[in-house]
Order: structure tokens, then sequence, then C-alpha cells
């Protein structure tokens, strides 16, 4: 049975079984793992996964796929959760908890945001998406691809290219290059700052007007004395600061703000 990909959820289906047979080697998965695989499609990963896990959960949206998984596979071996992965709650999947998918690339960001919600629980997370946005993931401070997401991913997770895609490893075949990106939850309390809501908007503030100082864009937050006293200097650009000024930057308002009367 033949299934047509559908643009509304962005589906690209893998096809190329060496770059599929690539990614599980990367994954290494192990028969008792507590795993999910977000968006299974027509299994390119399903398929190998299940070889060697005693057991796997899936998050899907697409009804004719659902139909499929329920066919193609033993009911026993595979938890189907029927719904948007974007509103899955992933608490109820126990823990530890290791995440793989292809992911959609029209909302993988938003997707990023919310497994970090649960940073916690998970041990690992492998994913495919677009390369430009993997390029984004692990990029360095004062290059071109760094910027918000940078920051608030690197702030929570490890993270590593591992693998190019090109299009023609799926079908129909995109219009970009994809990538495959490992993701491990840093230690709890390794860059810790005391509010976490806080630390998204400041970095929000600074690149969004990327090309401006931080004395413009953080403003609202940062007088003259603070860039002095936090040693940072009030002529750079968001890019330019890594994860730890940005957390010391946030740790500081946080203080002042619980030291007011």
């Amino acid at each position: 049975m033949s299934h047509e990909a559908k643009k509304r959820f962005g589906q690209n289906f893998l096809v190329d079984q060496n770059i599929i047979a690539d990614i599980v080697r990367c994954i290494r998965p192990m028969p008792d793992d507590n795993m999910v695989e977000i968006g299974p499609g027509l299994g390119a990963l399903t398929r190998p996964l299940l070889k060697t896990l005693d057991k796997l959960h899936v998050v899907e949206i697409d009804r004719d796929i659902i139909a499929r998984l329920k066919t193609d596979y033993p009911q026993d071996r595979i938890v189907i959760h029927e719904g948007d992965a974007l509103k899955f709650d992933f608490a109820t999947l126990g823990t530890p908890l290791r995440i793989v998918g292809n992911l959609p690339y029209n909302i993988s960001s938003p997707l990023l945001f919310h497994f970090a919600e649960y940073a916690e629980r998970i041990t690992d997370m492998h994913f495919m998406l677009q390369n430009e946005v993997v390029e984004r993931m692990v990029a360095e401070p004062s290059t071109a691809a760094y910027g918000r997401l940078s920051v608030m991913l690197q702030y929570r997770f490890y993270m590593e290219k591992l693998l190019d895609v090109p299009p023609q490893s799926f079908r129909p075949a995109p219009k970009v290059d994809s990538a495959i990106v490992r993701m491990i939850p840093l230690p709890k309390g390794k860059l810790e700052v005391a509010d976490e809501k806080l630390y998204g908007k400041i970095v929000t503030a600074a690149f969004g007007q990327r090309r401006k100082t931080l004395r413009n864009t953080l403003r609202d937050y940062l007088a003259e004395s603070d860039f002095a006293r936090l040693d940072i200097n009030p002529q750079l650009r968001a890019e330019n600061l890594g994860v730890a000024e940005y957390t010391r930057i946030a740790n500081s308002i946080s203080a002042r703000a619980v030291h007011c009367p």
C-alpha cells in the first residue's frame, strides 16, 4: 500500500538504506531501552530499531500512517500514541527516556524547545533535521550561524552533528540538505540559572535586533554600570556572548530583583 507524502505534516520519507543503517549505528539501541520515535512515517527507522528493541513507543499524527502501524508491526512490541508531538506529555513514558526521529522541518524549532522541557528525564536524543538548523544548534559564538536557538539549546544540551544526509536520500526529495544531530542533556547545575523564563527573555531580547549592540538590545535589563560590573563590553553584539555570559546576566538580574525592597 503506497502512501503519498502530505505537505501539511512536513513529510519526507527516508529511503536510503545505507543512511538508515548509519543512523541506527549512531543511536546504538539496546533491547531494554525506553525509546520513543517521533513521526515513524513508513518505518525507515522503526523497522531496524525493532530488530533490537523489546518495545518501541511512537508518536504519530497522520491517521493513514497510524493505520499502517497497526497492521505492519506486532502490537505487543509497538505502542502507538496518536496525536501531535508538540502537545504530547513525554513525562508519561517514564525515565530514562531516549528520543529519536525524522522531525518535520516546518516545526523543528518548537519541537526542540518542547523536548527541552523534559531534559531531566532524557538520556539522549537523535534527530534528523534540516542541516541549516543543526548548524545553528552547534554553532560557536561570534559565527554567522550562532543565534537564539544556539544559546537556548546549548544551555540544556551537549550537541554534536553526526551525519550529513543529501536530499536524494528521501522521497520526495526536500529542497534542503539534512543532518543527524545527537543531543545529550547536561548535568543539572552545570550552568544553572535562577530563573529560566528570565534567561529566555534576555536571550530573545539580545537577538531580537542582532545587528545592534547589547547596550541597545538589553537597555531594559542592564544599565551601563551593570555591564561594567559583569565585565561585559556593551559594544558587543548578541552573537559575541556565550552561554556562560548569558547565564551571568540572568542570575545578576534575578539577584537584583530578590534584593529590591
